[in-house]
């Protein structure tokens, strides 16, 4: 009463590959998972809604209208309208 794997033993090979497949998809899923759950903090808007680097930006925009105006190199039609189109 020997069992063997001549009639079948191929399908072996095949589901234990696709096993092994499977276990590495499932660890990538998880480490994408943990990747995406650590840094959702680092990305996106803040509480203010806007994220830091952005911040700067729209300060040092406003610095640079200002001391423009403050120069007379603008009047106050465009100061205000550059003020509105830049959503300071």
């Amino acid at each position: 009463m020997g069992y063997s794997y001549a009639g079948g033993g191929g399908w072996m090979w095949v589901f234990g590959g696709l096993m092994m497949v499977a276990v590495v998809v499932l660890i990538g899923a998880v480490g994408w998972a943990v990747i995406a759950a650590t840094n959702r903090g680092n990305r996106g808007p803040t509480a203010a809604g806007a994220s830091p680097a952005e911040d700067g930006g729209r300060t040092r925009t406003r610095q640079v209208l200002d001391e423009r105006y403050a120069r007379g190199e603008m009047n106050s039609a465009e100061y205000t309208e550059r003020l509105h189109t830049l959503g300071l």
